[in-house]
């Protein structure tokens, strides 16, 4: 309650004190001085805007009247940039008030070449003049040339190809990279459309993945083609890395039907690097170690070297132990039968 009488003092008592200032000789020696200076503003800038400028009006540009068969692969622009001259108070009105209708510009294939057509902006200068001021002289436009791509049903499918450098954090790697959709359908002229094999992703870098990441990527603009849909979703799995051992017998291979390979041991450890979420789809029946017939003929040592012949793909920093082992050659008990 104190606290609503006190702020209805003070207002009762500036209010006072704004009434006594306005009404004193000096408030109104004040306000005669404030209105001839806002007279004198008004006239400078009517003088002002009397004077000739230019400035840059930006006018849309619009195709119509496209086919239903006809597939726009690069389309024009979206408007043009003119720059017009006039006095201050016809171009103050342009930016306040008008607003320009958009410029149409209806299709045809009688320009064209190799499904490319090129409209000089003088051609629809005309059009632009319409909606000007009479006393508006047009000084320039951007761009002085409107183009546009087209393809009248060429298409078809390529795959999706991602451009950049994506890498997971230390102890993982990267185990699946997921594109949807994993192709696109290219519109093009058919001479271009003959040299696309691959639809290229923007540049993407990411690093130190650890979780499962998805980033939206539109496709690399190449003039006069059109890719749908224009952007795909990529997908990043990582997985972490640990270590397995397998024990994968020793084979001989290129041995005489009579001949039989005896190694010992018989069989050798290979470490190797996976992915946790890997760790069971990889055994022993992956890999592939053999003796060659051929080598051992060759060598004058009295043991020989194993070879991985073959591994799983998604494995890294493989090692086998032992490389080398004890052999003897048998003659095959089957053959002296």
């Amino acid at each position: 309650m104190f606290r609503r009488i006190h702020a209805k003092h003070l207002y009762l008592k500036c209010s006072k004190k704004i009434k006594n200032f306005l009404l004193s000789a000096k408030s109104r020696e004040f306000l005669i001085f404030l209105f001839f200076v806002l007279m004198a503003g008004f006239f400078w800038l009517l003088q002002t805007l009397d004077n000739e400028y230019e400035t840059e009006i930006s006018i849309p540009i619009r195709l119509e009247d496209v086919p239903e068969h006809i597939v726009i692969t690069s389309e024009p622009v979206s408007k043009v940039e003119v720059k017009v001259k006039d006095r201050g108070t016809v171009l103050l009105n342009y930016m306040l008030k008008r607003r320009f209708s958009p410029i149409s510009i209806e299709f045809t294939e009688d320009l064209s070449k190799d499904n490319h057509v090129k409209i000089r902006t003088t051609d629809i200068e005309r059009r632009i003049l319409s909606q000007l001021t009479a006393s508006t002289r047009l000084i320039s436009l951007f761009p002085d040339t409107i183009e546009y791509y087209y393809s009248s049903g060429q298409s078809k499918i390529v795959p999706v190809k991602l451009i950049g450098n994506v890498t997971a954090a230390r102890q993982y790697y990267i185990s699946d990279t997921i594109f949807s959709p994993d192709s696109v359908m290219v519109y093009a002229p058919a001479s271009v459309l003959d040299t696309i094999s691959v639809a290229y992703t923007h540049n993407l870098d990411l690093s130190n993945i650890i979780d499962t990441i998805t980033k939206k990527v539109e496709m690399a603009k190449i003039r006069g083609v059109k890719f749908i849909p224009d952007e795909i979703e990529c997908t990043f799995c990582p997985d972490i890395y640990t270590e397995k051992t397998v024990e994968v017998p020793i084979i001989g291979v290129n041995f005489p039907y009579d001949k039989v390979l005896r190694t010992f041991p018989s069989k050798v450890n290979i470490t190797f690097r996976i992915g946790v979420g890997q760790f069971k789809t990889v055994t022993a029946d992956d890999f592939l170690v053999v003796v060659s017939y051929d080598e051992l003929l060759r060598s004058n040592s009295d043991k020989c070297t194993v070879k991985l012949q073959r591994v799983p793909f998604n494995i890294s920093q493989i090692s086998v132990s032992p490389t080398q082992v004890d052999y003897l050659i048998e003659q095959s008990s089957f053959y002296n039968q």
